[in-house]
């Protein structure tokens, strides 16, 4: 651990500073650049990085003295000084290859090139006196060369011009140390606001004012602000403590931390060796021990268990690492039950596992031909069991505990990000995915209602077993466009050029057209998702196609002439329909699709046909091949279960993938029956069925996928006839989950990349009487 205070060293010339154009708020991390939307959190390595060149301006600092003074009394990897100086260029938006703020000196070190003034504490920027709004950034690293950090900052007013200051010397040590004492004393006075307010347990509560949510107080706290991810969050039954999956420190893989509910310090509870994650924790009823997978992708699925204070771990089965189960806690504590698996006789349903013997024993239901059960629950008074069904179109389903018919309990046609029972086993907590972000929500089991707590960017809620609390994850990622040109393949070569018209707002889904010269994305650079067109050799070509507002899940498609753009999106009523837009001119139209909600429209290289993904219900989809030179249009052909679909024009064929199975499949341009056959038996997986396209010419098939060592990672498939082609993209950046673009030839990726990522966990108290601070619990 870094040194954090020296008694003997000067105290902290100031809490803010200017480094050329940009301000650096030192109690906060965060460096604002010109122009910039919002500023930028860096990891404290970061930061002492940045404070050590800060201290020796215009002066060569070798990266051994880096190391020396920022990662004393450890052995970092040579690499951890290269991540902290990236995560600084790119808070200080400073141009590739042209350096303004910090320069590599080759074989030596860097210097700091830009000016430094130390800010007096009467031209610091004030705070807005509005609530502040949580966000969640990236930098390159977590200054320890693994992953990605998480930051929240306050979003406060524009900078203003401030006066000019002598810069004292100081060495980096007294300046953390103040940044401690800063960080207790903030945390004291929250402490001391909190402990004034009454319990929801006191006395009755006002009502809430419906027009005072937007400025009230959020109704809970972040418990962890480690760099990085902390994901899959389980309670403890008292909850008392909370065990998530986290990247540790000086590790590449995730591993289960164990902390308080109040923001203490994480133990590491597993350690997992080589390529292999830890993932999916679940704490027993008792409280004594913590289920969770560990995963080493390709190769093995292990359901581990240990006890909650440590030890060693016990192996209690095995699953398909293609496809890693969703499983939970039954109610005696002596099984695991477990949604749909991949097994050796192919997809089964829900089966309990008894830990005692190892033995299987399938839930007595039928599931139904063609469904996928996911995340079984059961209720907290042992009477039901509540699944979700076929996600992420995905409702929820339940049956009596001891088994029976499966009924139908929402209308959602979601994508539903983890849920968990409330303690009056008569609704639940779930996020879901809508437009882009995702948002917690709570679903009344008895009238299918589901209503917004008003928490954004929460999912993966974990409710306690004896008290009623609740933890969930918090995240909110953005990305950027990034245009690949792949190298020498043989070679392991790429090169990745600037960012394609960057900013500071979410850009995704990029789709090159068949000329290789246009390109049209989803960007909510105007404040909401629209659809953006541009001509790759014209940047300031750029615009927004007006009159579309595109769902996020799947990407547009272009015609195979390139001169017309199909999408689907919500209309008026927030039905999802297809458009049909001409960049050139901005026309939209609305296409008569007959029936069928769509979820996905493509254009094949015959302009009069059209392919429509749709939902048939209970979240199952079919491909649907439409004659659209009559009216109404007629149906040609169809394929059920199915995920995605891309046209193979160099081989007139369409791929696809299964909601069902992993793995990719084909059939002919007409959706023959007897054309459909598996080419490839193992990918895409299920979590990433959209990661995967085909160059329009020579039709070359890739796959985005990820390793511990490489977070885009770009890999041929369905090849044979071709040599394997693996190429690290990016290894600290992810891709975005919903998918990439090759240019017609292959030999070009575009793809969004995480600018800012990260997740933290929050954790609230739940109201016993639905009438408290929740936005959400309101009648």
């Amino acid at each position: 651990m870094p040194r954090l205070h020296e008694p003997s060293t000067p105290p902290l010339p100031a809490e803010h500073l200017r480094v050329g154009d940009c301000v650096v708020d030192i109690p906060l991390r965060e460096i604002r650049a010109p122009g910039a939307r919002r500023p930028r959190r860096i990891t404290p390595k970061s930061m002492g990085v940045l404070l050590v060149l800060v201290d020796h301006a215009d002066r060569v600092v070798s990266r051994d003295a880096l190391l020396a003074e920022v990662w004393p009394d450890t052995l970092p990897t040579d690499d951890v000084v290269t991540q902290a100086v990236t995560q600084l260029r790119k808070a200080f938006d400073e141009d590739r290859g042209n350096p303004r703020y910090i320069e590599t000196i080759a074989k030596n070190g860097y210097r700091l090139l830009a000016k430094v003034e130390w800010l007096s504490p009467e031209a610091t920027p004030a705070h807005d006196a509005e609530p502040a709004v949580d966000v969640e950034l990236i930098g390159a690293g977590n200054g320890n060369g693994h992953g990605a950090e998480t930051a929240r900052i306050d979003e406060h007013v524009e900078p203003v011009p401030l006066p000019l200051q002598a810069r004292p010397r100081g060495t980096w040590h007294s300046i953390l140390g103040v940044i401690a004492a800063v960080v207790a004393l903030v945390a004291g006075l929250v402490w001391w606001s909190m402990a004034r307010q009454p319990s929801a347990s006191g006395a009755a509560v006002a009502p809430l004012d419906p027009a005072r949510i937007a400025g009230a107080a959020r109704p809970y706290r972040l418990i962890t602000s480690m760099p990085g991810f902390e994901l899959a969050p389980t309670l403890s039954p008292d909850a008392a403590l909370v065990a998530y999956v986290a990247v540790p420190e000086g590790q590449r893989g995730t591993a289960i931390l164990v902390q308080t509910t109040d923001q203490t310090p994480p133990r590491q509870l597993t350690r997992p060796s080589g390529l292999a994650e830890d993932s999916a924790p679940s704490w027993s009823p008792d409280g004594r021990s913590i289920a969770f997978l560990r995963v080493e992708p390709g190769v093995s699925c292990e359901v581990l268990m240990i006890a909650a204070n440590g030890g060693a771990e016990r192996d209690i089965g095995t699953c398909d690492p293609r496809s890693p189960p969703t499983f939970e806690w039954t109610p005696d504590g002596r099984g695991l039950i477990f949604g749909s698996m991949l097994t050796a006789q192919g997809l089964v349903g829900m089966r309990v596992l008894d830990l005692a013997s190892g033995e299987w024993r399938a839930v007595p239901y039928r599931p139904g031909a063609g469904n996928v059960d996911l995340s079984p629950r059961f209720s907290p008074d042992g009477r039901w069991i509540v699944f979700l069904r076929n996600n992420p179109q995905g409702d929820f389903w339940r049956l009596p505990a001891e088994g029976g018919t499966a009924e139908r309990l929402s209308q959602l046609s979601a994508d539903v990000r983890g849920w968990d029972w409330l303690p009056d086993s008569r609704s639940i907590l779930f996020g879901r995915m809508i437009d882009g972000d995702t948002r917690m929500f709570r679903l009344d089991l008895e009238t299918g209602q589901a209503r917004d707590l008003g928490i954004e960017s929460a999912q993966a809620p974990a409710v306690a077993a004896a008290r009623p609390a609740a933890a969930f994850v918090q995240r909110k990622p953005y990305f950027g466009l990034f245009r690949v040109v792949l190298g020498d393949s043989s070679k392991g070569a790429v090169h990745v050029v600037d960012p394609l018209f960057p900013s500071s707002a979410r850009d995704m889904l990029p789709m090159v057209a068949p000329d290789g010269r246009q390109i049209v994305f989803f960007s909510d650079r105007s404040g909401s998702n629209h659809l953006w067109w541009a001509d790759l050799d014209q940047p300031d070509s750029l615009r927004m196609l007006q009159g579309v507002q595109p769902g996020t899940r799947y990407a547009a498609s272009w015609s195979a002439d390139s001169t017309r753009v199909t999408v689907v999106g919500p209309d008026a009523d927030g039905r999802n329909v297809v458009y049909e837009i001409v960049p050139a001119s901005g026309r939209v139209n609305r296409l008569p699709i007959p029936a069928g909600e769509p979820v996905q429209a493509l254009q094949p290289s015959d302009p009069g046909r059209l392919l429509i993904l749709t939902s048939v219900g209970d979240g199952r989809l079919r491909l649907n091949l439409f004659d659209r030179q009559r009216t109404p249009w007629r149906l040609a052909g169809a394929i059920d279960d199915i995920s995605q679909v891309r046209v193979d024009g160099a081989r007139n064929r369409l791929l696809f993938t299964r909601q069902t199975q992993t793995g990719l499949w084909q059939s002919d341009l007409a959706l023959t029956a007897s054309s459909v056959r598996r080419i490839d038996d193992s990918e895409p997986v299920a979590e990433r069925y959209r990661l995967w396209d085909v160059a329009t010419e020579t039709g070359e098939l890739r796959y985005l996928d990820q390793q511990p060592t490489c977070l885009a990672m770009l890999r041929r498939i369905a090849s044979p006839q071709l040599p394997p082609s693996v190429l690290c993209l990016d290894q600290s950046r992810r891709s975005a989950p919903n998918g990439f673009s090759l240019s017609p030839r292959g030999d070009t990726v575009y793809l969004s990349l995480a600018k800012w990522d990260g997740a933290d966990i929050g954790y609230m108290d739940l109201p016993e009487e639905p009438k408290t601070f929740v936005p959400g619990w309101l009648n």
